[in-house]
């Protein structure tokens, strides 16, 4: 089931907004009907940031769930937890801290980037370095075969890999393993046997891909092997040791870039968000007072789209005759700001519009709180996550 099965994990940093809608969940949505799905709460990577803060990262645990079943992830299509409370985690974590090489975790190019982008917080910490390792115990714990990330996330799936194949490589070994595999190949009877022979040739002297491919689904599909025995078999396949832990793959999603609502990537840090939660009078509110071309100061003044923050939720949401009617009338001054930004407001209400009606069916209370979380509501997702 590994190569079908599919880990992803968001940090819980407060109510999410249409940035992570567009980025991450829109994905899962896709995803969550295609594979077997995990996807949790990655509190403890949280931590590497805002240790200084642990009880707003717990508040923020119940918002990212709120938010997922808002949104339409299935607890009944995949497989939703928090991160801290799966201990063995932090248990992998540990052990394959004590063979990682530190030059595999300092050459990983995030590191330096997220030192520069967050210089206003102390990074000098294991944990911070070491949270790729910690990624790497969050799929390998899952023997996930996919893993979806974008292009800035790829190197940490190749860690992963080389974590995987440094462990097998280590531990996989065991006396008399050939004989082992001879045995546990004849179990699968003897039309597979030679098969799987066949099979395995044909990848080691000529590089066969696809037969290495029909090898392991076949090893798979054996319902009188043990877990060992496909182990032995699958790693035999490559190597010469058990395959105890699989090579994850990088599925790589398209990036999605949300502009905010002053033109930079729409980010709670900036302050330009529009959340998955906010009342249709917010909205309208937020995106009426956006700022436009700076060159528009009255009505009958042209302008131009591509200085303009608004064009760039048009780039989002509006059909081609939208954007054609909205550029003209910029360049030409045929339509005000506040009609070019009237199509941008009814095309986000229309995609939220679904959402905040299962917020506030499932979660009314959350939906109009002020305060602490009702206890009930606490227990009702402690259920959910089970």
């Amino acid at each position: 089931m590994s190569p079908q099965r599919v880990l992803s994990g968001m940090r819980p940093t407060g109510q999410l907004h249409l940035g992570h809608y567009h980025g991450v969940l829109k994905n899962w949505l896709k995803l969550q009907n295609e594979y077997e799905c995990f996807f949790f709460v990655a509190d403890w990577h949280a931590l590497t940031t805002d240790y200084e803060n642990p009880q707003l990262i717990a508040s923020y645990v119940w918002d990212n769930v709120i938010d997922w079943l808002a949104v339409g992830v299935n607890p009944g299509s995949a497989r939703l937890f928090i991160q801290s409370r799966v201990p063995e985690h932090a248990e992998l974590h540990l052990l394959l801290s004590m063979f990682t090489p530190l030059s595999w975790l300092e050459r990983v190019p995030t590191y330096k980037d997220q030192q520069e982008k967050l210089s206003n917080r102390d990074l000098t910490t294991y944990g911070f370095l070491g949270y790729p390792l910690l990624q790497t115990a969050d799929i390998m714990i899952y023997k996930a075969g996919f893993v979806p990330v974008g292009e800035d996330q790829v190197a940490h799936v190749e860690l992963a890999r080389e974590i995987a194949r440094r462990f097998n490589h280590l531990y996989g070994k065991e006396p008399g393993f050939e004989a082992k595999v001879l045995a546990a190949a004849k179990k699968m009877g003897k039309k597979n046997n030679l098969l799987y022979h066949d099979l395995r040739r044909n990848y080691q002297e000529q590089g066969d891909a696809l037969a290495l491919e029909k090898a392991r689904a076949m090893v798979e599909r054996q319902q009188n092997i043990s877990i060992g025995d496909r182990e032995r078999l699958t790693g035999y396949l490559e190597g010469s040791g058990k395959m105890i832990f699989p090579e994850p793959q990088a599925l790589l999603t398209k990036a999605a870039k949300m502009p905010g609502l002053d033109g930079q990537k729409m980010s709670k840090s900036y302050g330009n968000t529009i959340s998955l939660r906010d009342t249709p009078a917010a909205v309208t509110e937020k995106i009426r007072t956006m700022p436009t071309d700076p060159a528009r100061v009255r009505r009958n003044d042209p302008g131009h789209p591509d200085k303009c923050p608004v064009w760039n939720l048009h780039e989002v949401y509006s059909s081609e005759d939208q954007k054609n009617w909205a550029r003209e009338g910029c360049i030409s001054a045929g339509i005000g700001c506040l009609d070019c930004k009237q199509p941008v407001i009814e095309s986000i209400l229309k995609e939220l519009a679904p959402i905040r009606k299962r917020f506030v069916a499932s979660f009314p209370r959350v939906a109009n709180r002020h305060g602490k979380w009702p206890v009930k509501l606490w227990m009702r997702c402690g259920r959910l996550l089970v």
